[in-house]
C-alpha cells in the first residue's frame, strides 16, 4: 500500500467535549501521570537520591500490579467510551493515589529537614498542607476519569483503594529496609558511587541541595573582590 491507514497514540490520546469548559480541564488533568513520570525522572537525573528511586520503583510496581488485576478482572469501560483496554481498577486513579499517599507519607513521617545558614525548611504544618494538596489534586485527576466517561465511580474507588494500599505497604517496606541498613549497604556498593547515589533529601530539602555552598562560594568570591579593590 503507497498510503496505509494512520494510527493514533494512544499514550496521550484524550476524548473530551470541546463545548464544556470542565471537559476541556479533565482532559488535561488526563496527562498527570506522564507529566509525573517526566518529573519522576528530571528528578532522579539531576539529584540521584535514592529516595526518589525508591518511590519511582513503588510506582511502577503499582503500575505492573494494575496491568494484572485489569487482565485478571477483565471489566469492561463505560458504554460511552471510545478507547480500548479493560476499565476496572482505573489506572489514573491508582496512579496518582499511589503517589500522593506515599509523598504525604515521606512528609508526614520520614522527612526530617534541618534548618541551615541560608535555608529555612518547611514545618510540620506546611508539610502537612502540602500533604493536602497532593491529595486534592490526586482526587481531581480521579474525578475527572469518571467526567470524561472513561471509568465508572466503582471502577475509579477501586483504583484509589488499589493505590492506597499498595502505597501505604510499600511504604513500610521501604522503611524495614531502611533499619535493616539496606540502604547505607547499596549506597556504599561501586555502583551507587558510579553514579553519586545519595541520600540527603530524607534531612535536607531539594531547594537547600548545593544551595549552601553556592552561597559560601559567592561570599568568597564577594569577599576576595573587596580585597582586591583595597589594594588598588
Amino acid at each position: 500500500m503507497d498510503n496505509p491507514p494512520l494510527a493514533s497514540l494512544s499514550l496521550t490520546h484524550v476524548h473530551y467535549n470541546p463545548a464544556d469548559r470542565v471537559s476541556y480541564l479533565c482532559a488535561w488533568l488526563a496527562l498527570v501521570p506522564q507529566g509525573l513520570c517526566v518529573v519522576y525522572a528530571t528528578l532522579i537525573w539531576s539529584n540521584r537520591e535514592i529516595e526518589i528511586m525508591l518511590m519511582f520503583t513503588g510506582q511502577m510496581a503499582c503500575e505492573a500490579l494494575n496491568w494484572c488485576l485489569k487482565r485478571y478482572i477483565k471489566e469492561e469501560r463505560p458504554r460511552e467510551m471510545h478507547g480500548k483496554g479493560y476499565g476496572m481498577p482505573s489506572s489514573h486513579a491508582q496512579f496518582v493515589t499511589f503517589f500522593s499517599i506515599t509523598l504525604s507519607l515521606f512528609l508526614l513521617f520520614r522527612h526530617v529537614p534541618h534548618p541551615t545558614e541560608t535555608h529555612t525548611p518547611f514545618s510540620f504544618g506546611q508539610r502537612f498542607l502540602l500533604s493536602v494538596v497532593a491529595l486534592a489534586s490526586a482526587a481531581a485527576v480521579a474525578f475527572s476519569r469518571i467526567y470524561l466517561s472513561y471509568h465508572t465511580p466503582k471502577q475509579v474507588l477501586v483504583g484509589c483503594a488499589a493505590g492506597a494500599i499498595f502505597a501505604v505497604l510499600w511504604f513500610g517496606m521501604t522503611t524495614l529496609v531502611r533499619r535493616a541498613g539496606w540502604i547505607e549497604w547499596v549506597l556504599d556498593t561501586q555502583l551507587a558511587r558510579l553514579f553519586r547515589v545519595r541520600d540527603l533529601v530524607v534531612q535536607e530539602d531539594l531547594v537547600d541541595s548545593g544551595w549552601a555552598r553556592w552561597v559560601e562560594r559567592r561570599q568568597k568570591t564577594k569577599a576576595l573582590r573587596v580585597q582586591a579593590k583595597k589594594s588598588r
